[in-house]
């Protein structure tokens, strides 16, 4: 029986799970719903059994391609905080039971969501149980006010038009998750705007249920930071991981600049992995370029910037090393420009932008 749209949250432990896994295939022989899955099925339904402490708990089911299975499992890992504070209710397709009927607990699944999340790709969009079946009801649900839909991309696909692409999606600026340059970064933003939904849907409800009254504030300081002391291994890993971020800032930004400005064409040239290269070109002619690479002529734990793709090791016209302060680690620029910029500590993406307007600076 379909759950009145009251019962969307619940004081006890619901019938749930966790999406499905779908693709496209030929027509032929068997049941519709065979023809458009893949037979690796996340959906699971139970009777409900009581929570040991009350909490509300919100149940998700996740929508996408089982071409997409490994962004699902890492989109999984970042949902196990709201998980293990009881706010969200989410399983794998292990807990399906052995000679279950598949359609039974996927309709099930799909009918007492509570929040509907579709991973959209182009093997979402084009899967006919996706995107036909799942997405449509998932839809239906939405304008009836029975759950939420919430419409995350995984990868670059044509949604002009699609019924989600109404709704906000996640992460930030709808900018898919495999262009983010940090993956974790891009799941952290769809699971800050998850918990984001999840307390507004909370606190709705709670006005309707009784809580108990809020617990005193603990009679204790908030000034409680202390100093940290850095390792040598602590500042060897940022250096390395600021510098895997600006390559991944650099060649997003050089695909950008060429998809925005006729004529110009930028590539990254991959140099191993202590270095890589930019160059520029304007209707074929190079017009600017630049090094990067991890240390220089005498600091081993830094990153140098040089004003040309083939300069040698010796050469550098910026460096940037690792400083500390009491809380975190950051770099800061040896030499700078006259704009005030230099000597500032900069944080990755900091480091990022600063090098980048430096390549700028040979076209601008």
């Amino acid at each position: 029986m379909k759950q009145p749209r009251r019962l969307r949250q619940h004081r006890c432990r619901p019938r749930s799970f966790i999406g499905k896994m779908c693709a496209s295939r030929p027509s032929g022989s068997g049941s519709s719903r065979a023809l458009r899955c893949s037979g690796n099925w996340t959906a699971l339904t139970r009777e409900f059994q009581p929570c040991d402490n009350g909490q509300l708990m919100t149940r998700l089911f996740i929508s996408y391609s089982h071409r997409d299975e490994a962004l699902r499992a890492e989109l999984d890992k970042h949902l196990a905080l709201l998980r293990r504070q009881g706010v969200l209710d989410v399983w794998s397709d292990h807990r399906i039971p052995a000679g279950g009927e598949l359609d039974a607990h996927i309709d099930a699944a799909l009918e007492s969501a509570d929040v509907i999340a579709l991973l959209v790709s182009s093997d979402f969009v084009s899967s006919e149980y996706c995107y036909g079946i799942e997405m449509k009801r998932a839809m239906e649900r939405h304008a009836a006010g029975e759950a939420t839909v919430l419409p995350v991309m995984l990868r670059p696909c044509d949604v002009k038009g699609a019924p989600f692409a109404k709704l906000k999606m996640v992460p930030t600026d709808a900018r898919p998750v495999t262009k983010w340059p940090n993956q974790d970064e891009a799941f952290l933003d769809v699971v800050q705007h998850l918990r984001r939904l999840l307390e507004s849907r909370r606190s709705t409800e709670a006005e309707e249920a009784a809580s108990p009254p809020p617990a005193s504030p603990p009679r204790r300081s908030s000034n409680l930071s202390l100093p940290r002391e850095f390792t040598d291994q602590d500042r060897h890993d940022f250096v390395r991981s600021t510098f895997d971020y600006v390559r991944e800032y650099f060649r997003e930004s050089l695909a950008a600049l060429g998809e925005r400005n006729p004529g110009i064409q930028g590539r990254l040239l991959d140099q191993g992995a202590q270095s890589f290269g930019s160059i520029i070109f304007r209707n074929g002619s190079r017009i600017g370029g630049c090094r990067v690479r991890l240390g220089g002529m005498f600091k081993a734990e830094g990153i140098s910037f040089s004003n040309h793709e083939e300069t040698g090791e010796n050469s550098f016209n910026e460096m940037l090393s690792v400083e500390a302060d009491k809380h975190s680690l950051h770099m800061k620029p040896s030499f700078g420009r006259f704009d005030g910029s230099g000597g500032k500590p900069l944080s990755q993406q900091g480091v990022a932008e600063y090098l980048w307007s430096l390549l700028m600076d040979q076209i601008q």
